[in-house]
């Protein structure tokens, strides 16, 4: 029993320290290097470049397909914008094709029916090589672009070294579910704590897929190997967006965070779902960390810590469980000093985290850590112990859409999104 308590404690006591490390850097280097809090943003040169929007569906609800496109024949841009809806072979084509009416007679816009479902990856490949425009913005069918999105991606695109951009997420269904609360908030730290940190260097690892800027010139020279991505000698299926980024990283070129080009998308609502999006981004994580490795020695140093953070720490994390749960089932002792460290560095991470962000409902994330004891954590294991299976997991169900009688949270900017949600307490 001495041996499990020691092993307890040790791995526990570790994790808090690489923990607060790492979150710590990525709470400096989410700051621009003027010290302001927002970076300002880049100023129009120069006539703007052609962009074509890709937007990829399958068996999408009607209504939520509809409020994408409205997003998007909407936007505030200057340049010529193109739009490309790729129905993937959709089991619901004949809503969806009602939907595509509605555009017909918008020439900014071409729709592209697949006889059979290939996946959003090849949905993706073959807009890109119908299109022709300098810039390729790739958006979810399940999600909706503030009107500056398309300008405010593209203005930092104007450095020829920036191959990809994103804009910040936010879950359009926020109020419907305790999860999908829990699941907004865990948005907003992995934009403004994680990617911001990256962008810091110019090396943010994932663009993340509802909406995503990359250079056309960029794309079309790593569009083969994007398209063939094998592991172990099987075609990899998911995880496009991340492995999109790190081709474009080896290639040279910088990926960048945008926090002010905002972008809202439906979350899961329900456990099972979201646990099997879940285990498709480990498994895609994994996979691609491997790639990763290669790129850590020409970056920052503070992306090998990231990387650590975040692939050692859950280890860490999991020993220090395991070794406490066992120790209370063979011995009926509590691991006290277990427990003490995991609430403690809860309420802080919490505390913090509301501070920064001007909003008490952050105090509530506290109920997203027994989710990550019990739950992510084995499904990572799991996901580390299958990384073969490519099944998207969520294929063979309905989509999870919002009642029509719900509200959803209109996008808006991060600013006038702060100070609504001030005195918001999940």
């Amino acid at each position: 029993m001495y041996l499990l308590d020691t092993a307890s404690i040790a791995a526990i006591s570790l994790y808090a320290l690489l923990s607060t490390a790492y979150k710590s850097m990525q709470v400096l280097y989410t700051r621009p290097a003027n010290g302001s809090a927002i970076s300002a943003p880049p100023v129009a040169t120069g006539p703007r470049p052609a962009v074509d929007v890709i937007v990829p569906c399958f068996n999408e609800d009607p209504r939520i397909l509809s409020a994408c496109l409205a997003s998007i024949a909407d936007q505030d841009y200057a340049g010529e914008l193109r739009v490309y809806v790729v129905d993937d072979g959709s089991r619901n084509r004949d809503a969806i094709v009602r939907v595509h009416d509605a555009y017909a007679r918008d020439p900014r816009f071409s729709f592209i029916l697949l006889p059979e479902n290939v996946g959003k990856r090849k949905a993706q490949i073959a807009a890109i090589r119908q299109s022709s425009g300098d810039l390729v913005l790739n958006v979810d069918s399940d999600s909706t672009v503030a009107s500056d999105v398309v300008t405010k991606l593209a203005l930092t695109m104007q450095n020829p070294g920036v191959g990809a951009v994103m804009g910040q997420l936010i879950a359009s269904n926020r109020r419907d579910t305790w999860l999908t609360r829990l699941i907004d908030m865990e948005y907003w730290l992995a934009c403004n704590e994680e990617r911001a940190a990256q962008a810091r260097f110019g090396a943010v690892m994932c663009c993340c897929g509802p909406s995503a800027m990359y250079r056309r010139s960029a794309l079309l020279s790593l569009l083969d190997q994007y398209e063939t991505q094998l592991f172990r000698g099987r075609p990899s299926d998911f995880g496009e967006d991340r492995h999109l980024t790190i081709l474009m990283l080896k290639a040279g070129f910088r990926t960048e965070y945008v926090p002010d080009a905002v972008v809202a998308t439906v979350v899961p609502d329900t456990l099972g779902s979201y646990l099997r999006q879940q285990l498709r981004w480990a498994r895609s994580t994994f996979r691609d960390t491997f790639l990763a490795l290669q790129l850590l020695p020409g970056l920052d140093r503070f992306l090998t810590f990231d990387v650590i953070g975040q692939n050692v720490g859950p280890l860490l994390l999991a020993v220090s469980l395991v070794t406490g749960l066992a120790e209370f089932i063979l011995s009926a002792t509590v691991p006290c000093w277990t427990v003490l460290m995991i609430v403690s560095m809860t309420m802080i991470r919490c505390s913090v985290v509301a501070f920064r962000a001007r909003q008490l409902r952050f105090l509530g994330f506290a109920l997203h850590t027994p989710i990550n004891l019990f739950l992510l954590l084995p499904l990572k294991a799991y996901a580390l112990c299958t990384l073969s299976n490519s099944d998207w997991l969520s294929r063979g169900f309905a989509p999870n859409v919002p009642d029509s009688g719900r509200k959803q949270i209109a996008v808006q900017s991060p600013r006038l999104a702060a100070s609504e949600g001030t005195s918001d307490v999940a």
